[in-house]
């Protein structure tokens, strides 16, 4: 269990003893970490020799459909990392944040913010949501210019959320700091593809945890 400002939510491990590194993974805005997609691709980095994390957010845990305000998912976030580096040694030496959507995008606000998690070794963003569908005037991207580790974000060239194109201009000046862009071509915001292509979910996920085990590895 994790504390969070009088609350508790749940958080589940995936993991392998000797494990090199941690990553915390927080689920979207639709579904708790129980999801399938969250389920299976939490094992394929287990399988890669890390230690994986997910956790629910409050409302999740409650089982509301609507998400909690900023302020609090931020709490949340911060109070799973502590919780994952108190219990995983792996975490203490290299710890990555981040998740699925908008689980990814809470995790760019608490390492963009003022006090952020410290000695945080890097972000994995999965499908990050840039703006809403239909809505590329309302960008969530000025907060990431301030995120000092780096950035892997794997994006769907479909994802109506933002495809890499536009997702560009604002990786491209924290290359530097090793923040670069994995797409997958044909993928939705899931990076699901189409069936013409021959790669089913399972396939691009692990595509995806081959991806981020480099990531993981070169920090």
């Amino acid at each position: 269990m994790v504390d969070v400002a009088g609350s508790q939510t749940t958080a589940l491990y995936y993991g392998q003893t000797g494990a090199r590194a941690a990553v915390v993974l927080a689920h979207g805005a639709g579904a708790p970490q129980t999801h399938p997609w969250m389920v299976r691709m939490a094992g394929a980095l287990a399988s890669r020799g890390l230690d994986v994390f997910t956790f629910n957010f409050l409302y999740a845990e409650a089982r509301r459909r609507l998400p909690d305000k900023n302020p609090l998912l931020e709490a949340t976030w911060r109070s799973a990392a502590m919780a994952v580096r108190l219990r995983s040694e792996a975490a203490r030496r290299k710890l990555f944040i981040g998740g699925k959507s908008m689980g990814g995008r809470i995790a760019t606000h608490v390492a963009a913010a003022p006090h952020p998690i410290a000695d945080l070794a890097g972000l994995v963003l999965l499908g990050y949501p840039l703006h809403p569908p239909g809505r590329p005037d309302k960008l969530r991207a000025a907060h990431l210019a301030s995120v000092q580790a780096p950035m892997l974000f794997v994006q769907g060239s479909r994802d109506a959320f933002g495809a890499p194109s536009e997702l560009e201009p604002f990786v491209a000046p924290l290359a530097s700091r090793g923040t670069r862009i994995f797409a997958i071509e044909g993928g939705d915001h899931s990076l699901a593809v189409p069936r013409s292509r021959g790669l089913d979910l399972e396939k691009v996920l692990a595509l995806v945890a081959d991806e981020i085990a480099a990531f993981t590895s070169s920090r």
